[in-house]
């Protein structure tokens, strides 16, 4: 689907669409549990369907009733064959650890993009608990033969906290209690956060002590459980209002460990109008102002503020993300060239930008490169350009957010399609 996004006011309410990360952790959990689970507000993304099929090729039950999903847990097996997991990374790494349990080969593999997504950390770190794993240098197609008992193990921080993530997760599961430690930095701390978090929901207690600590030989316990309000999405509009509108957010929850509620925080920073009331957040343009943003705890956001930050007053610096180089595109240099192409004054850096502030964007045509943040925040840039921005397969924001194009154009952006 090409779109011609062309600017506009955003105006009302919205609610942000359900968390990519709780959903993926949530379909895992409840495959493995003793009993059946239901799953209520999922994304029911591509990438979570990956999940969702990966989990139904190793025995789970998983169906959609209602707009929820029903889960009925089991002691997983091997698939029959390779797990593809698509596009989705999160898929890939969190049941690389899960697989490793199985003294069966396992092998993962995934699209194009998949396939340039570095691995190396996690694979060394189970190897070193007596896993097989090959893999093409450290990158998918990753085959892993376990059985992995557990034990103490380091995994470097630095990279992705999906590795560290992974090793937490599946640790129940096997023969040996487990104690991961992190080497070095650690990056994307509120992911591990998530983890804990939704193990614990699901029976699982786990004892940070140097390291992650946790017992071996249990089972989740099945549940219903609702998914969170995704931030990362919920972004997008949020930056929106403060560009170019008045919008409210419904539903935000100031308790969730997810890192990527510090939207709200960044866009007040910047100098908009911000409102919180209960569990509603109001959002309005005012006069922007450059500032720094430390980006290592929310690298997802990394698009988006730097279109917020595009035309802002002054200098804004985003750094300490190196980490961003190894997403779905290395989001440093496609988050750089796609505002240059728009207009905006803009230099890349090894942790993030240097972004100086321009009165108005130019508009012009993207390639987005199949990354739903850069699609999404290109959209978003629309709002502060003199001309249209122009895209080609729109539809890569069904990733994290199925309804986004909708939910703007019912907003009050101006969008095109054929």
């Amino acid at each position: 689907m090409n779109c011609k996004f062309n600017g506009g006011r955003l105006e009302g309410e919205f609610r942000a669409p359900p968390s990519k990360s709780y959903t993926h952790r949530a379909i895992i959990l409840a495959s493995t549990a003793d009993g059946e689970s239901t799953i209520e507000r999922p994304l029911v993304s591509f990438d979570t369907m990956s999940t969702m099929d990966a989990m139904r090729s190793m025995g789970a039950t998983v169906g959609q009733i209602c707009g929820a999903l029903r889960i009925k847990g089991v002691k997983l097996h091997p698939p029959a064959k390779p797990i593809d997991v698509g596009n989705s990374g999160t898929t890939l790494r969190l049941l690389s650890g899960l697989v490793s349990s199985f003294d069966s080969p396992v092998t993962l593999t995934g699209d194009d993009s998949i396939k340039k997504r570095p691995m190396g950390p996690l694979l060394d770190a189970l190897a070193s608990m007596g896993v097989k794993c090959i893999s093409n240098d450290g990158k998918p197609p990753v085959t892993i033969k376990g059985p992995n008992l557990g034990g103490d193990v380091s995994v470097r921080g630095d990279m992705s906290s999906q590795f560290i993530s992974s090793l937490i997760m599946s640790a129940p599961f096997l023969k040996n209690d487990s104690h991961i430690s992190v080497k070095g930095d650690l990056v994307s701390k509120p992911y591990i956060n998530i983890t804990l978090k939704i193990m614990r929901d699901f029976g699982i207690e786990v004892c940070e002590d140097n390291g992650y600590h946790v017992k071996g030989m249990q089972r989740y316990k099945a549940r219903d459980y609702i998914v969170p309000a995704d931030m990362s999405s919920a972004a997008f509009p949020i930056v929106g209002g403060a560009l170019s509108g008045h919008v409210t957010m419904k539903g935000f929850d100031a308790e969730d460990p997810q890192g990527d509620k510090k939207i709200i925080d960044i866009v007040k920073t910047a100098g908009a109008d911000v409102k919180i009331d209960g569990n509603d957040v109001t959002v309005s343009i005012s006069k922007l102002s450059g500032c720094d943003v430390d980006m290592s705890e929310i690298p997802d956001l990394f698009p988006i503020v730097a279109v917020l930050l595009s035309t802002a007053d002054g200098r804004s610096e985003l750094y300490g993300a190196p980490h961003l180089r190894h997403k779905e595109s290395d989001r440093i240099d496609s988050v750089t060239r796609m505002l240059k192409t728009l207009g905006a004054d803009i230099e890349p850096t090894e942790g993030g930008c240097i972004i100086n502030g321009v009165k108005k964007l130019k508009g012009g045509t993207i390639d987005h490169m199949g990354d739903h943040r850069i699609m999404m925040s290109a959209a978003i840039a629309s709002l502060v350009s003199n001309s249209p921005v122009f895209m080609k397969d729109a539809e890569c924001c069904s990733v994290s957010y199925p309804d986004f194009i909708d939910t703007m154009q019912r907003m009050g952006m101006s969008v095109c399609t054929d």
